[in-house]
């Protein structure tokens, strides 16, 4: 074909010459933008694009003839604003499923509608040459345009696999697809063709065995119980059960279930309708095993020794002013209650006045603390200044104060026992505190090794200035 005869053609039919012209128009001008956000086109796409043109224009040609021929459009400019809204059609939808396609990432409506375009497209194409020129129209003209328009515009032919599409053609594929393999015995996949031969051994001589059983118990003749003795163990023979212990149980599986499936209709089964009774299993737990306690017996608490009475002046506990104790409520309502919540750590109660003589002198509370904390006193531990506090409700000085002159006091027999911590040391230069704890344990009642040591420590500054 050389210029001249193109030039005819576009003579002659000069309508689809128009709408080819057209369409390589908005072509380049699509292909100019493409290029520009994309920088290079590939040639594939291009030769793509080319080829659309052309299938386009076939199927015009075969438009503007079935609209003379079968539409009776005589007239040319009627022809040339008619012939080609299917073909204009296709390609704007094209564009459109392309749009989609960038916004929505499918092409959605227009996508389907483009195939439905080339459906009807196909009509004219066997209308006007018939079964086998009309297929090679059809093929080449609508269905390869719409074909190369999709892959020129970069539109996906299938956006879902399969199993993924709800659409009914995909839903009804699939029943069909799984349905035939089900038939065919190719349900399991994955199964290689020595497998496959071993299962469909495994039914066929579940059913030869339980053929076997049944002649055998209606008492047949021997050559046909004989005849079916020896397909059965054909039938074994190639299900492998012999070597393969797993094929080996799926067979006496299906033995079993085969031969006593009429025992099915006699099962007794719960009613439905019923509410199942709740099992409660009650699990005995054996109680876990106590270790026995070793008990010591207890060490005797040390007796105090004797104190002066109390003076006259002297404070004891029950003189001490009294708790705070709770606040009644008003006896007549208010008419407006205000409450007013101020955050207080903890009751400090105010303390009182302090009486007692200036130093030299005692605390009037130091002899009631003397008597009340002996015990730790002959330790060798003083009460805490919060517990002096807290018990005599008195402020912090006068605290510090008892707790110094409570320090500074000696306990009953404290000069007693310096005297034989001096012999002691005169003899045993070296003694410990717990020698002398253990020495002292004859004297009185044993206070531990820190009344021990403050003995210890007096004895040893006696010494000094004998020594």
């Amino acid at each position: 074909m050389n210029l001249a005869v193109l030039a005819d053609w576009a003579r002659t039919h000069p309508y689809p010459t128009a709408v080819l012209g057209v369409l390589a128009g908005v072509l380049a001008y699509a292909a100019r933008r493409v290029r520009r956000s994309l920088g290079h086109v590939p040639g594939a796409v291009v030769m793509a694009a080319i080829g659309a043109m052309v299938s386009t224009a076939y199927s015009a040609d075969t438009s503007w003839n079935f609209a003379r021929d079968h539409l009776h459009m005589t007239s040319a400019s009627e022809r040339g604003v008619m012939f080609a809204a299917a073909e204009i059609g296709l390609f704007s939808m094209a564009l459109m499923a392309r749009q989609n396609l960038r916004t929505q990432g499918a092409p959605g409506t227009p996508g389907v509608l483009v195939w439905v375009v080339t459906g009807i497209m196909v009509i004219p194409a066997y209308s006007e040459s018939g079964f086998i020129a009309g297929t090679v129209r059809a093929f080449v003209g609508p269905i390869m345009a719409a074909l190369l328009w999709h892959l020129a515009m970069g539109i996906e032919l299938r956006h879902a696999t399969g199993d993924d599409s709800q659409s009914l053609p995909a839903v009804l594929a699939r029943e069909l697809r799984e349905r035939l393999l089900s038939r065919f015995g190719l349900a399991v996949r994955g199964r290689d063709a020595a497998q496959i031969t071993r299962d469909r051994w495994t039914g066929i001589a579940t059913r030869r065995a339980a053929h076997l059983a049944d002649l055998e118990a209606a008492g047949a003749r021997t050559r046909r119980v004989r005849r079916a003795r020896r397909r059965l163990a054909a039938a074994v023979d190639r299900t492998d059960a012999g070597v393969l212990v797993e094929q080996r149980a799926v067979l006496l599986e299906r033995i079993a279930a085969y031969r006593h499936a009429s025992g099915l209709a006699s099962v007794e089964l719960p009613s439905p309708w019923q509410m199942p009774v709740a099992v409660v299993d009650v699990e005995r737990v054996p109680a876990p095993e106590v270790q026995a306690v070793e008990v010591y017996p207890q060490l005797l608490a040390a007796v105090p020794e004797a104190y002066p009475a109390v003076t006259e002046g002297e404070k004891t506990p029950a003189d001490l002013p009294p708790f705070p104790g709770a606040v009644l409520a008003a006896e007549s309502p208010r008419t407006r209650v205000e409450v007013r919540a101020e955050y207080t750590p903890e009751y400090a109660p105010e303390p009182e006045e302090d009486d007692s003589p200036p130093p030299p002198g005692e605390d009037t509370y130091t002899a009631t603390a003397r008597a009340e904390y002996h015990d730790g006193l002959a330790a060798g531990r003083a009460p805490s200044i919060r517990a002096l506090k807290n018990r005599f409700a008195i402020g912090q000085p006068r605290a510090e104060r008892i707790r110094s002159e409570l320090e500074n006091t000696a306990p009953p027999g404290f000069v007693h026992h310096i005297d034989i911590a001096r012999a002691a040391l005169r003899s045993t230069p070296g003694l410990t505190g717990g020698e002398l704890a253990l020495l002292l344990g004859g004297e009185q009642p044993y206070y531990g090794a820190p009344y021990a040591d403050r003995v210890l420590a007096a004895a040893r500054n006696d010494l000094e200035p004998t020594r």
